[in-house]
């Protein structure tokens, strides 16, 4: 029978596990929690071929109790109550441990079905999940658990897991493997952190090449057929998504055009190109702002072009947004300005209009000259001294000028006409 390279290999201690040494390390608290052997309810999380499910099973192999394992995208309530009837019988004299794997896609009823035996101690709970457990896992799951985070693989961690597949499979097969140059290594970097993509990879290769006189060549072209795009993890349903969109905003915001275009780059290889617009129009406002006005029309123009072209042509102009934002002064004081002024909208703090703003149309001529309205026009610089404020605002202040040269600019300018006064 059929049995796939990454589950032949897969780790049976702890110290097999590639990639996780911040929670399984020495002195890692997740390290000596498994060899305490008192397992508390767990939540693993992370991306996909990050250990999670060996893990578990390293797990289960250190304690007395029964192992069940249960997917939450195939499994029902009536699947939870077969494995509580087993409690306290000969079957799971000491409780039982249950692996529940893609407990995100569990509804809350199927959840709660499982509090009453995880708070008494019956049920010991490792539950794995590739989304954000703090938003796709009940909170009264939540609080009876600890959550450990698996990250992605770097590229030096999967060649680990590479070469000793390699190695494996040579000594199964009786065959030497000779390597092109960079061929494993571009696996281990296409691979994306999933070990299990790699391992497969790794596998076809074997399978499909053809040995001459008993060495097999892992070309650099079967390499990047096989692992073509397996790196691009960009779910719009998933963290993965938010993540790439986070820090290509970031990377920007820090002036960092080198990250910029990266991050760009792997949101359009993962098909991602109108998200990726609308982020570039969000942060040409958002991060740059007043520092250079001009920035919105032109990145603007920028997205108007990529969409019409599509890709692969669309990349030009996006890269000479992002680029061109990443370079440029930064500004958020229009936006902050705004979130203060919200904020005290969104407290009640509004008050009546001045008289003298109202709405002139809806007065009588006699009301109109008693209104006070000083038109700014009328006077040197186009301004004059009056409130705009409601009575109970006055002397707010919610835009404070740049320290860019725009902005600083603007306020020598407006400093000179109102003589230093606001």
């Amino acid at each position: 029978m059929y049995q796939p390279l990454a589950d032949l290999l897969r780790p049976e201690t702890l110290d097999e596990v590639y990639g996780q040494s911040h929670i399984l390390g020495e002195g890692a608290i997740l390290r000596r929690l498994v060899e305490s052997g008192h397992i508390p309810n767990m939540i693993f999380y992370g991306p996909s071929g990050t250990g999670k499910t060996t893990v578990a099973s390293i797990i289960a192999k250190q304690t007395n109790r029964t192992l069940y394992t249960l997917n939450a995208t195939t499994a029902s309530t009536a699947d939870i109550k077969n494995i509580v009837a087993q409690l306290d019988t000969f079957m799971a004299p000491n409780g039982v441990l249950l692996y529940l794997d893609e407990i995100q896609s569990f509804n809350k009823k199927q959840q709660q079905s499982l509090l009453e035996h995880i708070e008494n101690g019956k049920i010991t709970l490792i539950a794995s999940t590739t989304e954000n457990p703090y938003f796709y896992v009940f909170n009264a799951i939540l609080s009876r658990s600890t959550v450990f985070e698996f990250k992605q693989l770097d590229a030096a961690a999967s060649r680990q897991a590479i070469d000793r597949a390699v190695k494996f499979l040579e000594e199964r097969n009786g065959v030497k493997a000779e390597e092109e140059p960079g061929a494993l290594s571009y696996i281990a970097g296409a691979c994306g952190g999933d070990v299990r993509k790699a391992l497969n990879a790794i596998e076809v290769l074997f399978s499909a090449s053809q040995p001459k006189d008993g060495v097999l060549t892992l070309t650099l072209a079967d390499a990047q057929m096989v692992t073509q795009k397996s790196a691009m993890r960009a779910d719009r349903a998933g963290d993965n998504f938010y993540d790439l969109l986070s820090a290509l905003q970031k990377s920007i915001r820090g002036s960092d055009p080198d990250a910029a275009v990266h991050y760009l780059a792997r949101l359009l290889e993962a098909g991602q190109m109108q998200a990726a617009c609308r982020r570039l129009m969000v942060i040409a406002a958002e991060d740059v702002g007043l520092a250079y006005p001009m920035i919105i029309p032109i990145v603007k123009s920028c997205v108007d072009a990529a969409l019409m072209l599509g890709m692969p042509e669309a990349r030009i102009p996006l890269g000479d947004a992002a680029v061109l934002m990443a370079t440029s002064p930064k500004s958020n004081t229009g936006h902050i300005a705004l979130d203060a002024a919200l904020s005290d909208v969104q407290k009640g703090k509004v008050g009546d209009f001045p008289r003298h703003l109202q709405n002139v149309h809806a007065d009588t001529y006699t009301q109109e000259r008693e209104q006070g309205y000083k038109y700014p026009h009328s006077y040197p610089g186009s301004w004059v001294q009056q409130q705009y404020l409601p009575d109970e605002l006055v002397g707010t202040t919610y835009y404070q000028y740049g320290n860019n040269k725009l902005e600083q600019a603007a306020k020598q300018y407006w400093d000179a006409i109102k003589g230093g006064k606001k």
